[in-house]
């Protein structure tokens, strides 16, 4: 069960425990020595009181706000009058900024209400979780009777506690909080009615009263069959309903489920016609295996947290470590500090206590996480806060029994994946949504949202962390005998300066540190959600249903605070969001497994001493230590502070590059021997990411070379030779050479293949020399069992062979604008080697300079020599990406510092470079730079009058941006809506994220024609992998999805959003910047002379090329 401290509601200090009455300890010092210094206990402190203050200020802030927003209008139409009198210009500002109309301020007010409205809520669905129907009402009347409050309670606050009580079957009080609803003016839901009917079927109440409630259920208008229809329930709320219903219409039958609707978008018409679909592709496990993984999964989840072997060496304890594990554990215990600590979630001064409160175990895991350096306090907070919600989330679907109806629904699902049953033509979400419908009875799969909103989970947090500093304490001569013997603080409190925010640090004392670096580390505890699915993820069917089957996963990811991305998504039509949670569900239903040789080869690396060059990082102990301190010397003691702080950063580096790699491979390590699973949701651009955050396929060179795909195929007549090619791409050699040519270097170097192959270290080493070094050996591995086989066309092979766009970005640009030239360079046109783009910049630049030299231009005569395909590619990469010239001209000069350009004339270099390198690129991309100016001229526009940008993906996706305007503070702001936009940031993002948006559609289209065509696949952005048997059939998907996706209006039916959203059709009620606005977002940019994208006739899927060639 969940403990009612972790749950009680935070709203009001009547119903919470005083959430900073205290805080850390506050040294002088931000690092305290271990010795020498009179460390007392912890004491009351400023940090958690100013916290408390800022956090009650924006409350109390957002609640005035609220109530004075008319007298605010009114002594804004007063300042408008006064106006009047000045001077022209003036008033003609003046008049323009009052033509604004109020609508952004009113959204914004609206987004205030509803943040407080879910803070209520959320408390009040604490009270029903903890069967607590007179706290409830209580604490609903302490608003109801307010008026300064009332407005903060809506219809879903009052059906909460009529629930409450339906469920004790007390429907005098169902009664009177319906009648209190109805007196705020309140138009009662279907909800409502359900919470009475309920009632009313647990009490078996006269058919007369059940009658005159249904009587006024359709005066409403509503219908009883929207009951069943609409309504979610939980336990056995659906049945007493049912009961009351047929009290008085005995024959009543439940209403058939609605007619699924089919996706209308035309570039998925064949897609999601019946006519030409196909059987889900089955995967090789039998449905009692895919059972048996599904329980292992399900235990893992209700445990919710793993304890893994550390696949780090462990070495000897030290005798005072000894002696701390002996002593300190008793002297921990009794100060309340019943942790353990470590890099990763072992014990290395054993075990201090038993964990009997919930709270424990989410406590005792910041001192597994918080490094020697410190840990940002926010960060911490939200964790912690996220660690009892993900708890109280897991313990309401058991309690909701929505967890036995997942169970029955997923062990009939499996039957559409197990290659030993058949079932009809379905996509996973269909299925699963077949199978809903026909379990009938029972709770809702969707639980009412029960989020808690960013304010509580923050200020529950610090709460949290209060308590762990204060009751944490270890013994202060554990290390040093002749120290007095007293427990001091584990963790203390910092305040520190980034840029100008200023932030709080939690840091472990030294002597805790010391402790942990001398123990012995053995095992890791993670969450459940961090580690890869041990079975195929729960299908995508809703914006809030699916991934793992308990953790609460949210289908798009965004910043903390930000709550316009859920409100789009719950207002979104759920027929427009198909293909994208069936191009999610796709991309999760991907097996894996471990390569293990690769994977033991980087383990021995990484437990002797790392290797910077493989990007394996090394142990803390190769840290550089710090110099010896100086005389007297001023500037000896600056210089010292500085070479210090150098060291202390490098220290900060290396201990997260160790704990990352650590993390990432020993996760690897426990999936070693079992199939897995990674569960995707995506960005608010659209772009997919895995949810398991450490280890997965979009991670680094180490981790992509020790997956490999759980399913294999043979590698057919070209399989072999795309390994070949893949392994060259690997390398960076080759970049500019035809397919031909790259396999015939790899035939050519076949013994090195082999050698690196079969004496990785110990050989002659060729694949350390690549690019992506882990990759290679990989490759070099698989190419060596496949070559040696007796029929390498029908060895089976598990290796993914990746093919990736050619500066995508541009591509997108070239498509959208007909830029024939650009869509050249970037292998949007057939071609018979592959075109480099950066190396075609780079040419034409360097023409520039030669002109510009022989007209005797200095800069340009210096830079001779100086000019390459490195030097303008950030740049270049960049432009697509919104870089100014500003912007340039520090990558540029960054870039020459690298080939020791000479550095009086690197300012002037650099402002040359970035000049033509945007004349080169205008040249080649004609319209790309029309396009982009009219992205970013509507998005500022937009801004400034007050709203966020927002559109709609060809997929249907809408998007919105989160950028609002920040303030310096301790703690970040509750809510990120209720704040006027960033309109710089606005218009600097928008062509960016729009091209993303562009390029997550084409991955989504080419996602669901590969599982259309039987293929396996899987992507990193615009990386897209799958087995070399099917490189060339996901080649020409891929191409034919571009084409077609640029075969629609894209540009004409942004700007027809755009000015339906944010243009009043009215032409007289428009404002002046409204007309202005209208102007802009109509005229469309003009493209190129290229009658369509039908002239692309080989989009740029850079053939064969490697995940590095960007």
């Amino acid at each position: 069960t969940v403990n009612k401290v972790e749950l009680a509601p935070l709203v009001n200090d009547k119903y919470q425990d005083p959430l900073w009455k205290g805080g850390a300890p506050s040294p002088a010092e931000e690092q305290p020595a271990p010795r020498g210094r009179a460390e007392s206990p912890a004491q009351l402190s400023g940090w958690v009181e100013k916290s408390k203050k800022e956090m009650r200020a924006r409350q109390l802030k957002v609640e005035r706000k609220l109530s004075i927003a008319a007298s605010q209008l009114a002594v804004e139409g007063q300042a408008k009058a006064k106006a009047k009198g000045k001077a022209k210009a003036k008033a003609k500002a003046n008049k323009t900024k009052a033509q604004r109309p109020w609508r952004a301020p009113e959204d914004r007010k609206s987004n205030h209400r509803k943040i407080l409205q879910q803070m209520v809520q959320s408390s009040l669905e604490c009270f029903l979780f903890l069967q607590q129907p007179e706290e409830a009402e209580k604490f609903l009347l302490m608003y109801h009777n307010s008026r300064a409050k009332r407005h903060l309670l809506n219809v879903d606050a009052y059906n909460i506690v009529m629930r409450s009580w339906a469920r004790k079957g007390c429907l005098q009080h169902v009664h009177r909080l319906f009648s209190m609803l109805e007196s705020t003016g309140l138009q009662p839901s279907l909800d409502s009615y359900a919470a009475v009917l309920e009632c009313m079927g647990r009490s078996q109440v006269p058919a007369i009263a059940i009658r005159r409630c249904v009587k006024q259920l359709k005066n409403n208008g509503f219908v009883v069959d929207e009951l069943f229809q609409k309504c979610l329930f939980e336990e056995d709320e659906k049945e007493k309903v049912l009961r009351a219903i047929r009290t008085i219409q005995p024959k009543y039958q439940l209403p058939p489920p609605p007619s699924s609707k089919t996706c209308k978008s035309s570039l998925l018409q064949a897609f999601y016609s019946r006519k030409t679909m196909m059987p889900y592709p089955k995967m090789d496990f039998s449905v009692q295996e895919l059972r048996e993984h599904f329980q292992q999964q399900l235990e893992m989840e209700l445990d919710s947290t793993v304890t893994i072997e550390s696949v780090e060496s462990t070495k000897p304890l030290t005798p005072q470590a000894i002696k701390a594990v002996k002593s300190g554990g008793k002297e921990l215990g009794e100060s309340g500090g019943c942790t353990s600590g470590g890099k990763g979630g072992c014990s290395p001064v054993g075990t201090w206590g038993e964990m009997q409160d919930p709270l424990c175990l989410p406590l005792s895991q910041v001192l597994n996480t918080v490094s020697p350096q410190g840990e940002s306090l926010a960060v911490l907070a939200r964790d912690l806060s996220t660690k009892v919600y993900n708890r109280y989330v897991t313990q309401r679907k058991l309690r909701s029994r929505q967890l036995e109806k997942v169970q029955e629904v997923y062990k009939d699902y499996i039957r559409l994946l197990a290659r030993d049953s058949r079932v009809g033509v379905y996509l996973p979400r269909e299925y699963w949504e077949k199978l809903v419908v026909e379990a009938g009875f029972g709770p809702s799969l969707n639980l009412k949202d029960c989020s808690w909103p960013y304010v509580i989970l923050m200020r529950l947090g610090m709460h949290l962390l209060e308590l762990l500093v204060q009751a944490v304490r270890v013994p202060r001569n554990i290390l040093n005998p002749r120290l007095e013997p007293r427990l001091i603080p584990v963790l203390y409190h910092i305040y520190s300066f980034r840029s100008t925010w200023q932030i709080g640090l939690i840091k472990p004392h030294p002597v805790f540190s010391q402790l942990v670096s001398d123990a012995a580390e053995t095992t890791l505890t993670f969450n459940s959600s961090v580690i890869p699915m041990l079975c195929p993820p729960v299908p995508w069917t809703s914006p809030h249903f699916g991934a793992f089957v308990l953790n609460d996963t949210k289908l798009m990811r965004f910043v903390d605070g930000a709550v316009q991305h859920q409100l789009l998504l719950e207002q979104c039509p759920l027929v427009n969001l198909h293909p994208v949670l069936d191009a999610l569900n796709q991309l999760g239903n991907c097996a894996w497994k471990i390569n293990q040789p690769v994977l033991d080869i980087i383990i021995s690396i990484f437990n002797d001493k790392g290797n910077e060059k493989l990007d394996i990082p090394p142990p803390i102990s190769e840290a550089p230590r710090p110099p010896a301190a100086p005389g007297n010397s001023t500037n000896g003691n600056k210089s010292h502070k500085h070479e210090l702080l150098l060291c202390k950063k490098k220290a900060a580096e290396m201990h997260s590059l160790r704990m990352d790699a650590l993390y990432k491979l020993s996760i690897a390590n426990y999936v070693r021997d079992k199939v897995f699973w990674f569960p995707h949701n995506m960005d608010f651009r659209g772009r997919t990411y895995p949810c398991p955050p450490y280890f997965n396929h979009l991670g680094n060179d180490v981790t992509r070379a020790i997956l490999l795909f759980a399913e294999g195929r043979p590698l057919g007549p070209k399989g072999l030779d795309w390994l070949k090619i893949h392994l060259i791409n690997l390398t960076g050699l080759k970049k500019n050479n035809a397919l031909r040519e790259r396999l015939e270097y790899a035939n050519e170097i076949m013994e090195e293949i082999l050698d690196s192959a079969d004496h990785p270290l110990t050989g002659r080493k060729w694949w350390m020399n690549t690019d992506e070094p882990w990759q290679a050996l990989a490759c070099c591995m698989e190419i060596a069992k496949a070559s040696r086989s007796p029929d390498p066309a029908a060895y089976v092979s598990h290796f993914p062979v990746h093919q990736d766009g050619s500066c995508n970005g541009l591509q997108h640009y070239a498509a959208l604008g007909r830029d024939l030239i650009g869509a050249m360079s970037v292998n949007l046109m057939p071609c018979g080697v592959p075109q480099d783009v950066y190396s075609v910049v780079a040419q034409q630049v360097e023409e520039f300079r030669k002109k510009d030299a022989e007209q005797g231009v200095k800069v340009a005569q210096v830079l001779q020599g100086f000019i390459s395909r490195k030097v303008v590619k950030q740049t270049v990469m960049t432009v697509v990406y919104g870089v100014t010239r500003y912007g340039g001209r520090l990558q540029m000069e960054k870039r020459l510092k690298e080939i020791e350009f000479p550095e009086e004339y690197l300012w002037e270099a650099s402002r040359y470079l970035v000049k033509q390198v945007f004349n080169s690129i205008k040249e080649m991309f004609s319209a790309t730079r029309d396009i982009q100016n009219w992205l970013t001229e509507s998005a500022k526009l937009i801004a400034q009058s007050g709203q966020t940008v927002e559109w709609v993906t060809p997929l249907g996706l809408p998007i919105v941006q989160p950028y609002y305007r920040s303030k310096s503070t301790l703690l970040p702001p509750p809510t990120l809506c209720c704040r006027k936009p960033d309109t710089v940031k606005q218009k600097n993002a928008f062509p960016p994220n729009f091209i993303h948006s562009l390029d997550s559609t084409h991955m989504m289209l080419t996602a669901l024609h590969c599982l259309r065509s039987g293929l396996t696949f899987v992507s990193v952005h615009d990386c897209y992998w799958t087995h070399a048997l099917t490189v060339d059939a996901m080649n020409q998907i891929c191409r034919q999805q571009f084409v077609a996706l640029h075969s629609e209006k894209i540009l004409q039916d942004l700007s027809k959003f755009m000015v339906e959203k944010y243009c009043s059709p009215d032409r007289e009620m428009r404002a002046l910047w409204q007309s202005k606005l209208m102007e802009q977002l109509s005229n469309v940019p003009k493209t190129g002379r290229s009658s369509g994208p039908e002239h692309f006739g080989d989009e740029g899927r850079e053939v064969g090329s490697g995940p590095q060639h960007r």
